[in-house]
C-alpha cells in the first residue's frame, strides 16, 4: 500500500560549539542529512560549507516529504571540509544526531548534544534542528446563486449545477470543483462550500478561472446553459451587499440568436479566503497524541500456554497482540511528551477475586494504569498473561466509553491541545455490538479515534461494519456518527507483510481525522505560531 504523503516539511539547520579541527583557523562545517531505509542509512542532501565558524548556521534547508503513518529515522552529520572531494570519508568528523521527523515536528526545535561515532560527547557541539511545513493552506468560501437561467427541459424546468475549472500550464482546463444539482429551478441558490487556493487557481490571483453552468439529465448527457471566466481577484470583491455579477454565455447559441444577450446571470453574493489549520500546525503548535491500548483477553483466543492460542507467546517472546503494539505504537509515541500509556485488557477473569472485568488495567493498578513507553506496554502484558484467566463475553464499549470520559474532559480546554487515539486489538465477534455502536457514536463528537485490529481467523464481519467506511454508523436509536473514528483491518492481511506496514494502514487516516474534528470545533492549536 503507497503511504499518503501528508506535506513537505522544511528543515533548518544551525549548530554550536563545535569540534576545532583546523589548526591556525576554525573548522570549516557542513551537515548531511542521511536517512534511513530497510536498515540502510542513505544520502538525502547536504548544506553548504560554512568556513572558520564553530557556531555555523546553514542557510541551505533540507526538504523532507513527511508521513505521519511511518516512523522516518534520520541522521545529521557534521563534518569539516578541507578538500574539494565530494566524498566525507577523507573529512573530519565533528558528531552526529540521530532522530525521527516525528520527534522534530512533535518540538517544532529541537536542540540536542552531538555525539562520536562511539556514542560519546562531541566536545560541547550541539545542533538545533527547527522544522517549518511547506504549505499554502489558505482556502476559499464560496457562496453562488444564479436567475433567469435558460430553460432545457421540455417537462418542468433545467436543474443547474455550477463546474469551476483552473487552467493548466499548457492552456487546458482541469476541473476542480462541482456543485450540488438544484432540481427544477432556474433561480438556484447552491450550498456554501471551501477549495483550497491552491485547487482553485494554482493560488494566483490573476489566473483565469472558467465556470460552465450546466442542467443535469440522468442519462448524463449534461446540457451547457452557459460559462463564462474570472479571477481570484475579480471573485474576491464579492459581499453579500455587493455581490460580484457574471453573464452567463453560451457561444453557439450567441452564434445562432440574433439579440442574444446571455443564458442567465451567476452572481457570487459571498468570497472569503480563510486560513486552515493542517495535522502538522496542530502537532507543532502542541497537540498531544495519546494513546491507550485494549486487549481482547476473551476464552475464543484459546489457552495462552497452547501453541495454537492466539495470545501463545512463540519461543522469541511475540505474537500477533504484541506485534500490532509495536507497530502502531512505535509511531504514536513521538508525538506524546511523557510517554505513558494506558494499557487495558477485556473479558478476563481478574485476581484476586476472579470477577469478570470489561476494563481492567493490564498491570492491574486502577489509579494508575499507564505503562512506560511502548516497552512497558510490552512488559505489563507478558507479566499479565499468566494471572488473568480467560474468559468472555468480548465488550468493546466499556473501554470506548473509558477513553471517551478522557477526550470530554479535555473539550474543556478550548484549545487544540489533546487528541485520543484508542487501539483495540481483538480475536473476533463483538458481543454488545449495540452498545459499541452507541459508544462509538458519541465518541464521534470528542477528539477521538479508534483503530481495530483483527487477530486471528475469525469473520470479522461487524467490525467492517463499525469501519464507517461504506456509510454512515448509526448508533441503535438511529443516531448517525457526525464522522467517521473507526479504522478496522485484519491482521492476517499483513502476516507477510514489512513490520511497518500495518501502522502506515491503520494510521493514514489519522491526520485528516484530527483536522476534521478540531476544524470542525475552530480549535486552534495551544501555541499558534507568528504568521
Amino acid at each position: 500500500m503507497a503511504a499518503q504523503c501528508v506535506t513537505k516539511v522544511e528543515l533548518s539547520i544551525s549548530c554550536t560549539n563545535l569540534l576545532d579541527k583546523d589548526v591556525g583557523s576554525k573548522s570549516d562545517p557542513l551537515c548531511v542529512l542521511l536517512q534511513n531505509t530497510s536498515g540502510q542509512w542513505y544520502e538525502v542532501d547536504r548544506t553548504e560549507r560554512i568556513k572558520n565558524s564553530l557556531n555555523p548556521k546553514f542557510s541551505k534547508k533540507f526538504l523532507i516529504d513527511y508521513y505521519f503513518e511511518i516512523v522516518q529515522k534520520l541522521k545529521f552529520g557534521i563534518y569539516d571540509i578541507d578538500n574539494k572531494t565530494f566524498d566525507l570519508s577523507d573529512d573530519d568528523f565533528l558528531g552526529e544526531f540521530e532522530c525521527t521527523l516525528g520527534q522534530i515536528v512533535s518540538s517544532r526545535t529541537l536542540t540536542k548534544p552531538l555525539v562520536l561515532k562511539n556514542g560519546k560527547p562531541a566536545g560541547k557541539g550541539s545542533i538545533m534542528i527547527t522544522a517549518e511545513e511547506v504549505k499554502d493552506n489558505r482556502v476559499v468560501v464560496l457562496e453562488v446563486e444564479a436567475r433567469k437561467l435558460d430553460n432545457k427541459d421540455f417537462f418542468g424546468k433545467s436543474d443547474p449545477y455550477l463546474e469551476f475549472h483552473k487552467q493548466t500550464g499548457d492552456g487546458s482546463w482541469v476541473m476542480v470543483h462541482r456543485t450540488e444539482v438544484i432540481k427544477n429551478n432556474l433561480n438556484p441558490v447552491w450550498r456554501p462550500f471551501k477549495i483550497s487556493l491552491n485547487s482553485l487557481c494554482y493560488s494566483d490571483m490573476d489566473k483565469s478561472i472558467k465556470v460552465e453552468c450546466y442542467d443535469y439529465d440522468s442519462d448524463g448527457s449534461h446540457d451547457l446553459i452557459g460559462s463564462f471566466q474570472t479571477t481570484m481577484s475579480k471573485l474576491k470583491e464579492a459581499c453579500r451587499s455587493s455581490p460580484v455579477e457574471f453573464e452567463c454565455i453560451n457561444e453557439k447559441k450567441r452564434q445562432k440568436k440574433k439579440g442574444y444577450k446571455n443564458s442567465g446571470i451567476v452572481s457570487v453574493k459571498h468570497c472569503e479566503i480563510i486560513i486552515e489549520c493542517t495535522f502538522l500546525d496542530y502537532i507543532m503548535g502542541g497537540c498531544q497524541l495519546n494513546f491507550t491500548v485494549g486487549i481482547d483477553f476473551t476464552g475464543s483466543n484459546g489457552d495462552p500456554r497452547s501453541p495454537d492460542s492466539l495470545h501463545y507467546l512463540s519461543p522469541n517472546g511475540v505474537n500477533e497482540y504484541l506485534t500490532a503494539i509495536w507497530s502502531v505504537g512505535m509511531v504514536i509515541q513521538d508525538y506524546d511528551t511523557d510517554k505513558m500509556f494506558p494499557a487495558f485488557g477485556f473479558g478476563a477473569q481478574i485476581p484476586p477475586s476472579f470477577q469478570v472485568s470489561h476494563e481492567f488495567p493490564i498491570n492491574f493498578n486502577p489509579s494508575n494504569p499507564f505503562c512506560t513507553g511502548i516497552q512497558g506496554i510490552v512488559d505489563a502484558y507478558r507479566a499479565c498473561l499468566p494471572q488473568v484467566k480467560l474468559y468472555g463475553p468480548t465488550n468493546f464499549s466499556p473501554i470506548i466509553n473509558h477513553v471517551a470520559r478522557f477526550a470530554a474532559a479535555a473539550t474543556q480546554q478550548q484549545t487544540a491541545s489533546q487528541y485520543f487515539i484508542l487501539l483495540i486489538i481483538t480475536d473476533g465477534v463483538i458481543t454488545d455490538l449495540d452498545q459499541t455502536r452507541t459508544a462509538i457514536v458519541n465518541a464521534s463528537k470528542l477528539p477521538m479515534s479508534i483503530i481495530i485490529v483483527g487477530v486471528g481467523g475469525a469473520d470479522f464481519g461487524a467490525m467492517e461494519f463499525l469501519d464507517g467506511d461504506d456509510g454512515v454508523l448509526r448508533s441503535s436509536s438511529g443516531e448517525p456518527a457526525v464522522r467517521d473514528i473507526v479504522q478496522f483491518v485484519p491482521f492476517r492481511k499483513f502476516q507477510n507483510s514489512p513490520k511497518e506496514a500495518l501502522a502506515q494502514c491503520v494510521l493514514a487516516e489519522v491526520p485528516q481525522q484530527v483536522v476534521n474534528y478540531f476544524s470542525t470545533y475552530k480549535l486552534q492549536p495551544p501555541n499558534t505560531p507568528a504568521a
